[in-house]
């Protein structure tokens, strides 16, 4: 319990360090605000021009898949700051504090919640002058915040592995958009999943994005009766399958995460 108590008060200390150097980093601050606002205008004004969906109006469908697939990206910001770290040595100062080899990891990803959250609120009021709405109750449009906040932490510590693995800024950048393009695409984010083609709809159904797009879809009520979801478990129950994903992804990475870092330290 001691190590654990430490793990977590380091891993405070370390994300107070992060959460510092946002603040000095103007540029990533201001980034952090555009990318959501032009995600939403861009999908809003000209995919939704070009796109149908029964029933409902385009950008209502569209922001649930804009918060996913933004969410996502700012995952990619974990594994980005690590690899930083590991070229600047400042991960070779740390190996000299009393610390838990695991605060660096803990630090980095909780403090990363910050951004999400940052590009959560822009998104949430660029949509609401796009058009969006929220047509259920406080507690369920809370949850899907709550869903998105936790599958975003979750991959951030996918991305922390490939950081580790990559350790150079400039090729993790190329990398992890290999990885994050098509997991966010090849989903119901943008289009009506039952409008794919035969493998790729497949893939879809099957994508963890697909699961948490619908459940904040679900979440804020931006669905339509004329809209038919595909007979599969994850889409016919999407909240509890994207609990399920985001437990999988931490007891999964978390472990691989940490053994990697002691790894790649120990050199």
């Amino acid at each position: 319990m001691n190590s654990v108590q430490m793990a977590l008060g380091d891993g405070m200390t370390i994300a107070k360090r992060n959460v510092i150097k946002i603040k000095r980093v103007p540029d990533l601050l201001v980034f952090t605000i555009l990318s959501p606002i032009m995600f939403v205008l861009l999908f809003a004004y000209v995919f939704g021009t070009a796109i149908e969906i029964p029933g409902m109006s385009y950008r209502e469908f569209l922001i649930a898949g804009i918060f996913t697939q933004t969410v996502i990206f700012g995952s990619t910001w974990t594994g980005l700051g690590m690899a930083e770290d590991l070229q600047k040595g400042i991960i070779d100062r740390f190996r000299s504090l009393p610390m838990a080899p695991s605060a660096v990891l803990v630090g980095r990803t909780s403090s990363d919640v910050l951004i999400n959250i940052v590009s959560l609120v822009v998104m949430s009021l660029t949509g609401l002058v796009v058009g969006w709405r929220i047509n259920t109750d406080v507690g369920r449009a809370l949850l899907a915040y709550v869903l998105l906040l936790l599958f975003a932490y979750a991959l951030s510590w996918v991305m922390v592995v490939v950081g580790l693995w990559i350790r150079t800024p400039e090729v993790f950048n190329n990398a992890s958009f290999v990885v994050i393009f098509p997991l966010s695409f090849m989903a119901n984010t943008f289009v009506d999943i039952n409008s794919l083609p035969g493998p790729l709809r497949v893939v879809a159904e099957w994508n963890p994005v697909s699961a948490l797009t619908q459940a904040v879809r679900e979440l804020f009520g931006n669905t339509n009766p004329q809209m038919v979801v595909p007979d599969v478990w994850p889409l016919q129950n999407p909240i509890l399958a994207s609990l399920l994903w985001t437990v999988l992804l931490l007891v999964v990475f978390v472990p691989f995460a940490i053994r990697r870092y002691k790894k790649a330290v120990s050199r």
